[in-house]
């Protein structure tokens, strides 16, 4: 999509700007589920706090009209009479703490490993330029080279998010995960050297058509090394399952100083000659375009990326974002009837051989993991 937008709206800042920003929705509805949890939260220990009095009070009575119904001829009766209803009186104003110190506990344990709020406004606020500058410089690459180059050079993310996933302590390097890089990689270079063509065109085309620049293809590279980088301190600030952070908030707080801090860029951008005199979409078509690029591309997609990011690791969701290639080449042949040559069917493959390779890698070192700690 965005390479259809550059046709007719050549501004890679505004277009980051504005799908970067967009995200600050995320906020409002971050503290709304907050808000709907605790209140969930709080009905359901209150719940549970009378369940447990009223079972103290009922054992309690029972025990009394028990020992009534036998009647007290003797002392001995008489005193575990008494001694019951004790009990009972005793378990009912212990309910109440016990559970209060259970839910204490938990809490205790869940902001142990949670990141407070204000570390995660401060994480969000450093961690910001890094996302901003690698949504726009995939797009400036965009604006200046092919898609085919662009893709390439995004597909050497994924080295990058194993060198810093090693360097960070988030991964490791092994063959496996080599080697699912490079075939990646090889994969999708393949692609673009592919052909493609409809049912009623006479002619090949190729994928890799279109303008190419050298400047164009170092903000790719570029883009592809930020990308690693935040990918793998996303994953180090998340913790290994997501449970030190909201990705919803934390991803809201971007939006919300990206649109806050970043929007003065433009002007050293323009001034330099890498950002194109700023100006407004000139068609309302043009208009809905990229305001609808802004949430599907960025808002939407972005976020569900992240959680593939923490819920699995750095470099299977890298590699992940490869897998639109084949995708969308079983979309275009099923609703399009679109054709495909061999080499791109080969490529194809490649993509999706280096996703499971380091699915089966990550898999079999998680495993590895338990056994040597003695958990299965």
């Amino acid at each position: 999509m965005p390479q259809g937008i550059f046709s007719a709206y050549k501004q890679p800042f505004a277009l980051t700007y504005l799908g970067v920003s967009l995200m600050v929705v995320y906020l409002p509805i971050s503290f709304v589920k907050d808000w709907i949890c605790s209140v969930i939260r709080k009905h359901c220990e209150n719940y549970h706090t009378d369940a447990i009095v009223d079972t103290s009070c009922y054992l309690g009575s029972l025990l009394k009209v028990v020992m009534k119904d036998e009647g007290s001829e003797t002392g001995m009766q008489h005193c575990l009479s008494r001694k019951d209803n004790d009990n009972s009186l005793h378990a009912e104003e212990e309910g109440r703490p016990l559970l209060m110190n259970y839910s204490k506990d938990s809490g205790v344990l869940k902001h142990q490993t949670e990141l407070t709020s204000w570390e995660v406004v401060k994480y969000s606020f450093c961690i910001s330029p890094i996302w901003f500058a690698s949504e726009y410089l995939s797009n400036a690459a965009l604006a200046r080279t092919s898609v085919a180059s662009t893709t390439v050079l995004s597909s050497t993310s994924g080295l990058f998010t194993l060198f810093f996933g090693a360097l960070f302590g988030e991964d490791s390097l092994d063959i496996a995960r080599v080697v699912s890089v490079f075939v990646t990689m090889a994969g999708v270079a393949m692609t673009t050297l592919g052909k493609t063509w409809a049912a009623d065109e006479s002619e090949l085309s190729s994928s890799s058509s279109g303008q190419h620049s050298i400047i164009g293809d170092i903000f790719g590279l570029l883009s592809a090394v930020s990308y690693g980088i935040f990918t793998v301190l996303l994953k180090k600030l998340a913790g290994a399952e997501g449970e030190k952070v909201d990705v919803q908030k934390f991803f809201g707080y971007i939006g919300l100083f990206s649109l806050v801090t970043l929007w003065w860029l433009v002007w050293p951008l323009t001034a330099i000659g890498i950002e194109p005199k700023f100006s407004i979409p000139d068609s309302e078509k043009v208009d809905e375009v990229v305001i609808a690029n802004g949430f599907v591309g960025s808002v939407l997609s972005d976020y569900l990326w992240a959680l593939s990011v923490v819920w699995t690791t750095p470099l299977v969701a890298t590699l992940g974002m490869s897998l639109t290639i084949p995708l969308a080449m079983i979309a275009d042949m099923v609703i399009h009837g679109r054709h495909y040559s061999a080499i791109y069917f080969l490529g194809s493959a490649q993509v999706f051989a280096g996703f499971v390779i380091a699915n089966l890698s990550d898999r079999c070192s998680s495993k590895t993991g338990l056994l040597h700690n003695g958990l299965i």
